[in-house]
């Protein structure tokens, strides 16, 4: 019943007859009904976008917040799909009739089309979560740096490992931009990246774990089986999706309920006050990590700590406590004094993994290099600072914006440019304009990612938490990004800091109001060309 091939690198059986595992897969996670065709078709592959589609694929048609799946099954069908899952009964015209009578199209209709993709997609890649150690990492911020790090310190353990995060993955040690605005892509992409990892000799991978791939209601991640969980923080964010903080956090949560055998254990941020709540999801052991002084949660054990940080613009210089044991000593060169819990996570993480003790990788530290578009520092021979980061929520504001205002020398002056996505939680927008506000001397709102909003409109709810800034000296409210960061370089000056905020390491803005399209977009190189400009 199965044939062995090669399909997307891959050198194991993938390709097999429908039945074999829909049976065993679908029927215990959602309803279904076989509504027409028949026959037992050969799946070659998976896809939830027609335009991707090829002979024999299963195609799942998806509701979305612009568009319908089902509206594109006729397509799928021209394409050549053998295998329709859908949730209700599909709208096909003759041509599109004729197509399904001539292949002998299987119709499938479950309750959730979304749900069904992870067992459907893990059963045909293999099941390749159950043949690797799986690390997720989430929070409000701090994932993709603290994914990256992990990466980092296993390969420099003589590891082989892959990863998955917003701003990058690596599927064989060699990394490439993601060229999605979608920290944890669909199901069938991530069975298809792990699977990858596994032809490629890996035997870790490191997942970057959004709530919304958290969440039922995608279930980009169900099925999958991690041995470690580390949790950043959690904060205010993406209540247009959740709905509210505490649904929030408790679909993020269900990463440590995910948490499988016997050597799985969870890491968290002890300064957060989630901390005990995610202790508590989880029967499996968690370690703690924070700065002393702050500490919240007694939970934990055993229990890091970062004491007698110094913070400078090249790199950090501090301590790690660790209980009764000795103080280490540690240097990074990570732009950011939060960048230090970020390391201590993956430090903590990576030594329980390995069974490797500190003393062995604290060296590996000084080795580490920043994600791109997190704090990178631009230098042109300019006599200010130059930085890019992708904070974008009120909590990483309120993260950056103080150990760069003590930053500034003298007569110096910080000056932020950001914005806020469009159709996303619009409560945190006069938020971030309040904390901006508080710590700034400058603010310029620019575009972020308005996709179906009037971006001037987001740009308004902003600066009504905006009270001591006077426009058109203080405060400016320019939509177009590469004018608005020409606008900041011109008004600084020597010893200033000058903060580019939201876009990071994004390459594109994503517009569909008024007729206007998603542009190519690169805040590092548009930032480099304002200031050749200017000097």
């Amino acid at each position: 019943m199965v044939d062995k091939f090669r399909k997307f690198g891959l050198n194991y059986a993938v390709q097999r007859y429908f039945y074999d595992f829909w049976t065993d897969m679908l029927a215990s996670s959602a309803g279904f009904a076989c509504q027409n065709g028949g026959g037992n078709p050969l799946i070659m592959g998976l896809a939830c976008d027609s335009r991707e589609v090829e002979e024999g694929f299963i195609f799942f048609a998806l509701r979305g917040l612009h568009s319908d799946g089902h509206d594109y099954i006729a397509q799928a069908i021209q394409r050549g799909a053998s295998v329709i899952i859908m949730e209700n009964e599909p709208v096909i015209n003759a041509e599109g009739a004729a197509q399904n009578n001539n292949k002998n199209v299987i119709f499938i209709r479950v309750e959730n089309s979304r749900f069904a993709m992870a067992p459907i997609s893990a059963a045909f890649y293999g099941y390749p979560s159950k043949r690797l150690r799986i690390i997720g990492v989430t929070g409000t911020e701090g994932k993709s740096t603290t994914v990256y790090l992990i990466f980092q310190l296993l390969k420099l353990a003589g590891k082989k490992c892959g990863f998955i995060s917003t701003v990058a993955f690596s599927v064989d040690g060699n990394e490439f931009p993601n060229p999605e605005h979608q920290t944890t892509p669909e199901a069938p992409l991530i069975h298809k990246r792990l699977a990858q990892m596994l032809e490629a000799g890996c035997e870790y991978a490191v997942l970057e774990t959004s709530s919304h791939g958290l969440s039922v209601k995608t279930n980009r991640l169900g099925g999958i089986e991690f041995e470690a969980a580390v949790m950043t923080n959690v904060t205010h964010e993406h209540l247009e999706f959740h709905g509210t903080w505490d649904k929030y956090r408790d679909d993020k949560a269900n990463l440590f309920r995910a948490l499988r055998g016997s050597r799985a254990f969870g890491v968290v941020n002890l300064n957060d006050p989630s901390a005990d709540y995610f202790v508590r999801v989880t029967e499996k052991p968690v370690a703690g990590f924070g700065v002393k002084q702050a500490e919240c949660c007694a939970l934990p054990s055993p229990r890091y700590f970062v004491v007698n940080l110094e913070s400078r613009a090249e790199g950090n210089n501090y301590l790690i406590e660790c209980e009764d044991a000795p103080l280490t000593a540690v240097k990074d060169m990570l732009p950011g004094a939060f960048n230090t819990l970020n390391t201590l996570a993956a430090l903590i993480c990576v030594s329980q993994l390995t069974e490797l003790p500190f003393d062995e990788l604290i060296p590996l530290v000084s080795r580490l290099k920043p994600v791109r578009g997190r704090m990178t520092a631009i230098k042109l021979g300019q006599n200010f600072e130059l930085l890019v980061d992708y904070a974008h929520t009120p909590s990483s504001f309120e993260t950056i914006f103080p150990p760069l205002r003590k930053r500034v020398a003298g007569n110096g002056r910080l000056i932020a440019l950001f914005g806020s996505g469009g159709e996303r939680d619009t409560q945190k927008r006069p938020k971030q304009g309040e904390i901006a506000d508080r710590w700034c001397d400058i603010i310029i709102l620019a575009d972020e990612d308005p996709r179906g909003e009037e971006p001037m409109a987001i740009l308004e709810e902003i600066a009504a938490g905006i009270k001591d800034k006077k426009r058109g000296e203080t405060l400016f409210l320019i939509p177009e990004r590469e004018a608005a960061i020409k606008k900041a370089l011109s008004l600084a000056r020597a010893g200033d800091i000058v903060l580019l905020l939201g876009k990071g390491h994004e390459n594109s803005i994503i517009y569909s109001h008024g007729g206007r399209k998603t542009i190519h977009y690169d805040e590092i190189n548009c930032a480099e060309a304002a200031l050749k400009e200017l000097l």
